[in-house]
């Protein structure tokens, strides 16, 4: 099943918006859990509330060959049906893309995933040729310093509004998204109106402070879906006792519920 097909059948199925990212911190996890078992937790809490999971490689590879064993271990916990997205923001010259789109979709297996398109088309069609993956194309991020290049003008443009056409020209096969943060809801609207039918994957609320109805007025498309609502901490670490999976179910489920009331209604029947 192609990644399209499996986050339009898992929004559906759950109601949800919400993706969960799995980027765990020792430094605020609970004592004495390890990697992989606080995300089989969490995700034995959360996976009829999610609509995709995101683990951000960093979190792993700074913990080494351990760490990428609990990747491993985590990505083959999560029920084959929920999409996963890689969290990798790769980009480089083609040959070397092509090892990094090996590496995620055919070692790791990864639904999706995130990608720098700063270096061009040749530094992003590896993974566009992967037909039944997604990539999210960073275009507006939500970080404070993303006004430095981004906003910059090009030809008359923001930089951010020429990644969302080039998104556009590229997408030859339906499997590419943007990257558009909650912190931006401005930028996110005009991103919406420049691709009204491509998924966008929008972190930023919860500890980052996006303003959640306006991120799903603003991310969402006409059916009220094509928006993957990430958020991380919030969920992750709403408790740091023995209690953080009931926590972090508590906490995913008031923020589904949550984007869902400022839904436009959708179809339940996939």
């Amino acid at each position: 099943m192609g990644f399209k097909r499996k986050l339009r059948e898992t929004t559906a199925r759950n109601n949800s918006l919400l993706c969960v990212g799995l980027d765990p911190d020792r430094a605020k996890m609970p004592a004495g859990v390890g990697i992989a078992q606080f995300n089989r937790a969490i995700v034995d809490a959360t996976s009829d509330l999610v609509c995709a999971y995101k683990p951000n490689l960093a979190f792993y590879e700074a913990e080494g060959l351990e760490g990428l064993r609990a990747l491993e271990e985590t990505i083959a916990h999560i029920p084959p049906d929920i999409p996963i997205i890689g969290d990798a923001k790769r980009g480089d010259i083609g040959n070397t893309a092509r090892m990094y789109a090996r590496a995620l979709f055919d070692v790791f297996g990864f639904d999706a995933v995130t990608l720098n398109p700063y270096l061009g088309l040749d530094s992003v069609e590896p993974f566009i040729a992967y037909t039944k993956k997604g990539l999210f194309l960073l275009c507006r991020t939500s970080n404070p310093g993303a006004r430095d290049f981004q906003d910059l003008e090009v030809d008359g443009q923001p930089f951010y509004e020429r990644v969302a056409f080039k998104a556009v020209d590229w997408n030859v096969h339906g499997n590419i998204g943007l990257v558009v943060g909650a912190t931006y809801v401005q930028e996110l609207a005009r991103i919406r109106q420049l691709c009204p039918d491509m998924p966008l994957l929008i972190p930023g609320v919860g500890s980052q402070g996006g303003d959640l109805p306006q991120v799903v007025k603003r991310g969402t498309d006409k059916s009220g879906a094509n928006a993957i609502i990430n958020t991380s901490r919030a969920v992750l670490y709403a408790s740091t006792g023995p209690d953080f999976a009931e926590a972090a179910r508590t906490a995913a489920t008031d923020l589904r519920d949550s984007i869902n009331q400022h839904r436009r209604p959708v179809r339940r029947n996939v």
